[in-house]
């Protein structure tokens, strides 16, 4: 069954089109960034985006920056949103669930198959990221001294810029692991795949709204999008752990009860009609 929806994932046109489109952002920020030489002073922008004229081995972190609080969530939500509602709209559902297949084992597939695009479009962006920070923006830091800033404004070794990167590319596919199974629960209890994915936008957006609100600071630490952007920290020296350790709890806490809830109502859906 996993093996069935990775094959349509990737034979997917849209699947490819959506990566493009997430990657194509980032890929323009570095250009104009290349183009005008003119980008953020420390402390403006998204994370990293004012260190890569000199060190564009960042760019990546400052893509990931980027796309992390909307774009990449809003792929990440039409993808999942699709899953159930979208076979239920093709009519193609009680078709799927005659075989011998238990719903907990399709679940399982279709998040398998989200995790899946979400792991490919992080790493697209990132590996973009990489080639246009070598090719379009700076260096000279990396030359001059053999080693990267950290956020601290200690030098980082090009070992440790590496494994603090791909930390930080993990803990965002976490995040977005919690997006999509909040939009798979949606997607079994809604019959638009479209109404699945406006739902789970409007809870991360809706998320983001009230971390802005000081009425709303008892509800701030558990809110999805709280610790979003907390593996900045992992680029401190030395690192501070509290946010990310915080942020993993949290979003295995919503994968947990959100995949758990689209079970639950999936395992008791008439898919007859």
């Amino acid at each position: 069954m996993i093996g069935v929806e990775l094959r349509k994932l990737l034979r997917s046109r849209r699947t490819w089109a959506t990566i493009l489109l997430v990657d194509s952002l980032p890929t323009l920020v570095g250009v104009l960034l290349a183009v005008t030489d003119l980008g953020p002073r420390p402390g403006e922008g998204p994370a990293f985006l004012s260190a890569v004229l000199t060190d564009g081995t960042l760019f990546p972190l400052a893509a990931l920056a980027i796309v992390l609080p909307l774009f990449l969530p809003i792929a990440v939500a039409v993808t999942a949103g699709e899953a159930v509602a979208g076979e239920a709209a093709a009519g193609t559902l009680r078709y799927v669930l005659v075989r011998p297949v238990s719903r907990l084992r399709f679940l399982v597939a279709k998040l398998v198959s989200v995790l899946v695009f979400v792991v490919i479009t992080v790493l697209v962006v990132a590996a973009t990221a990489y080639v246009v920070g070598l090719v379009l923006l700076g260096n000279e830091s990396v030359t001059a001294t053999g080693a990267a800033t950290s956020v601290s404004g200690s030098s980082l070794s090009t070992p440790e810029l590496v494994g603090r990167t791909f930390l930080a590319l993990g803990y965002a596919m976490l995040c977005m692991l919690g997006v999509a199974t909040i939009a798979l629960f949606l997607s079994t209890a809604v019959q638009s795949s479209l109404g699945a994915a406006l739902g789970t936008m409007a809870v991360f957006v809706g998320s983001a709204l009230l971390m802005t609100l000081d009425a709303a600071d008892a509800l701030s630490d558990f809110l999805p999008t709280r610790y979003w952007l907390a593996f900045v920290d992992l680029f401190r020296d030395p690192i501070l752990w509290k946010d990310v350790q915080a942020g993993v709890l949290l979003q295995v806490a919503y994968v947990a009860v959100f995949f758990a809830a689209a079970w639950a109502n999936f395992a008791t859906k008439d898919v007859a009609d």
